[in-house]
């Protein structure tokens, strides 16, 4: 059976309830959006949709390795954006600052060690961003845009990934769940659950 899984980096508690406290008098606004839950949020670096379970062992030891020579870096959630654009958009989402370009790099290997270990990763190039909610048909946005630039959320220091399943349970808010499986320390061997 094979899994449906993502390696992300999730930032810490404080820097989620920054953000959930900044939308949480916003949220109530009328409109079509299905906003995602805090304890869900996370940059996803490489999404698969199915990893086979005679994998999962070559996987873990190829995001291990690409760990272990990593360092710490620091990244801020700030500003936003839309997918596909601002006129017709489906998802909306948090922006990030900070050491972007150690992120982006990051991602780079990450998918690399993913295709070693023989899983697809899906997905177009990677763009750093935090999913923070979904719309069923498309939506003008421009309006929550103005709203989320002038969010400039905590920084914080990277200092490790997480392999995560997701499991799909239905429609509506918080049916998909997600299960740590590994976590990865930047500078170190992974710690499995």
């Amino acid at each position: 059976m094979a899994l449906r899984m993502f390696v992300a980096v999730t930032p810490p508690d404080e820097v989620v309830e920054h953000l959930a406290d900044y939308l949480e008098p916003r949220q109530d606004a009328p409109g079509s959006l299905r906003w995602t839950l805090p304890e869900q949020w996370h940059l996803t670096l490489a999404f698969m949709a199915a990893v086979p379970d005679h994998a999962l062992d070559a996987l873990t030891d190829q995001l291990a390795s690409l760990v272990a020579d990593r360092s710490s870096f620091s990244l801020q959630l700030q500003g936003a954006g839309t997918f596909p654009n601002p006129a017709a958009a489906k998802v909306l989402w948090a922006g990030v600052a900070g050491e972007v370009d150690v992120l982006q790099r990051l991602a780079v290997a990450t998918r690399a060690a993913v295709a070693r270990a023989g899983v697809e990763v899906e997905g177009g190039p990677f763009r750093p961003h935090l999913t923070l909610a979904r719309a069923n048909r498309p939506i003008e946005a421009t309006r929550w845009l103005r709203i989320l630039d002038l969010y400039r959320g905590l920084s914080w220091q990277v200092d490790s990934l997480a392999l995560v399943e997701s499991q799909l349970g239905g429609h509506g808010r918080g049916r998909t769940r997600h299960q740590v499986r590994a976590l990865f320390d930047l500078g170190e061997q992974a710690s499995v659950d």
